[in-house]
């Protein structure tokens, strides 16, 4: 079967060849395929500027050729600057196929590829991207990228001489200066105000925006020069807000929990007219209903929660070489463990104690190759009773990952029917998206009130308390627009408006004199996760010169009357500058 298609292709080939004689120059060849590129991948983006300019009649038909021409001759002079024999047709035929796939999941999914996205990407594991991997993907790629390729591969092209490839280089970089200066003469205001208004669209046009992306998410990870490793709150020390003496002192425990992909909209405490969160109705917890997201992706939220810069001066780049919120917990003497059942933790825990659970073998939560996230409770009761001291566990779940959400859940919990069993959601029906969405909400309530239990269990050595918080949110199909990864500044409520929930023992609640009436009545208030950092060393009674009581959520329901407690257990005096900041 094989040397029947290759006696086929050659065939092709040779009548290609006979049909085109010595071959088709250089120029006519970039030419075509930027003419192909529009055509076939780049209807998005003039579906979207014809949109946003909203003009009609011969204006706008005039506006939109200048558009189409700027495109041709900038596609046109790039790709005529890798016309060389040897260099060109690989070129030619890796823009065509990774077009493809830039454009299918463009289309399918309703996202737009920038810099944030291919980070994402980047560091996504490979369970995740399997889950993509649909079997129209493969069809599209094969009609839209593979094939035009094999076409590139199979043509004759003509070379010239090095100083006749130059000279066509040269033409067609005066060919754009032309074009270009006739657009900007005729339509430089519309211009000027179409893209500096919605910078967004750019990242609509393929392959400008994953080419550029790629070299800028490279550029961000090579820094042009040597940057030196910076240090955050060494002077952090824990504060108790009562006596309590040295050969008594109870163990403090708060486990934090990164939760994924789940959004305010769709909890049952936050007002949502489904049930889906039956259990933790029961426990006395706090539920912030107004709380928005650093990213609107994994790798961009995670790290900017745990950062010390907040998301208007958090630079991923930067980031790796900087403390974070739990260095700064190490430096007060508290223990730190992140456990993972996702794809890692974004370089946040690289400097504490990390477990990667997604691989584990227990019977009833994991099959394959993932687990749910009941896994992340595996014998940690026994770790938090082998601790020597205060401890804060970070459990980063798998939650509402899409877009197989109905991976997400086990049987037992798949209450609204019916479902979506595609990746390619289009094929579902919004109520059979919303219906699997939700029943990952409603394990992820499960999973919390599990969490809670486990610690009432360890009350009797340990003050504990929950927060839980999720990196990003998600659109279901609102607008056509599904998973997440909009730029923050575009991105619907539905990416950026997520949970975030405290829950608190007595004895917690009582050590450290927080009142969760008061935290009730302060749950309207907005709040971001810029506030993470702040209220989670407030809550656990960690002061150092990097603590903002500003950002504290938990300040303004907290006593006062603080003492610094050594790293070791035993309270001593607090400094006189930590005297004048109560908590």
């Amino acid at each position: 079967m094989s040397v029947r298609y290759l006696q086929e292709g050659e065939l092709i080939r040779a009548k290609l060849n006979k049909l085109l004689g010595a071959g088709i120059s250089t120029w006519l060849m970039s030419l075509a395929v930027s003419v192909y590129l529009l055509c076939a991948f780049n209807t998005r983006f003039f579906t979207t500027v014809f949109q946003l300019r909203g003009d009609e009649g011969a204006g706008g038909l005039m506006f939109m050729v200048s558009v189409v021409l700027f495109l041709l001759v900038i596609f046109n002079l790039f790709l005529s600057l890798f016309a060389f024999k040897y260099l060109f047709k690989p070129t030619l035929m890796f823009i065509l196929v990774t077009a493809s796939l830039a454009a299918y999941f463009m289309n399918a999914y309703g996202v737009m590829i920038d810099k944030t996205m291919i980070q994402n990407m980047m560091e996504t594991d490979y369970r995740e991207s399997m889950e993509l991997m649909d079997p129209w993907l493969f069809v599209y790629v094969i009609a839209l990228g593979v094939v035009p390729a094999a076409l590139v591969a199979w043509t004759p092209i003509h070379y010239k001489r090095l100083p006749g490839e130059l000279l066509n280089k040269l033409l067609a970089a005066l060919l754009a200066v032309v074009v270009i200066g006739a657009i900007a003469a005729a339509f430089y205001q519309s211009y000027a105000s179409l893209f500096r208004n919605n910078r967004y669209i750019r990242d609509l046009i393929v392959p400008v925006n994953y080419i550029y992306s790629t070299s800028s998410y490279i550029r961000k990870l090579t820094p042009k020069t040597e940057v030196a490793f910076t240090t955050l709150g060494e002077d952090a020390a824990r504060i108790e807000l009562r006596k309590v003496s040295s050969d008594s002192r109870r163990k403090v425990v708060t486990v934090l929990v990164v939760g994924e992909t789940a959004r305010s909209r769709n909890f049952s405490l936050n007002g949502y007219g489904r049930e889906t969160n039956p259990n933790l109705s029961k426990e006395k917890v706090v539920s912030f209903d107004n709380f928005h997201s650093c990213g609107t992706a994994t790798a961009v939220s995670v790290p900017c929660m745990f950062s010390r810069a907040g998301r208007s001066d958090f630079d991923g780049g930067m980031e790796r070489y900087t403390e974070n919120l739990l260095d700064v917990f190490k430096h007060a003497g508290v223990e730190v463990l992140w456990r993972d059942n996702n794809s890692g933790c974004k370089g946040v825990c690289d400097r504490v104690e990390f477990e990667n659970l997604n691989s584990e073998q227990l019977a009833g939560v994991c099959r394959l190759d993932e687990c749910y996230d009941m896994v992340l409770l595996d014998r940690l009761r026994q770790k938090i009773e082998a601790a020597k001291g205060d401890m804060l566990i970070v459990l980063h779940q798998k939650g509402s990952h899409g877009p197989a959400y109905y991976l997400r859940a086990p049987k037992s919990f798949q209450q609204y029917q019916p479902t979506c069993h595609y990746v390619q959601l289009q094929k579902c029906s919004q109520e059979e998206i919303t219906n699997a969405y939700d029943n990952t909400i409603l394990y992820t309530d499960y999973f919390l009130s599990q969490v809670i239990g486990l610690l009432k269990s360890v009350d009797g050595a340990a003050d504990a308390s929950m927060v839980y918080v999720s990196d990003h949110g998600e659109s279901l199909g609102e607008n056509n627009i599904y998973l997440h990864g909009l730029p923050y500044m575009i991105a619907p409520d539905e990416q950026t408006h997520v949970p975030f929930m405290v829950w608190m023992s007595e004895r917690f609640e009582q050590r450290f004199n927080i009142s969760s009436e008061c935290l009730q009545a302060e749950a309207s208030q907005n709040f971001t996760q810029d506030n993470l950092f702040d209220s989670m060393l407030g809550l656990m009674g960690v002061r150092t010169q990097v603590y903002e009581p500003k950002q504290d959520l938990f300040r303004p329901c907290t006593g006062t009357g603080l003492e610094v407690a050594s790293p070791s257990g035993g309270p001593r005096e607090e400094p006189g500058a930590m005297a004048a900041s109560p908590g």
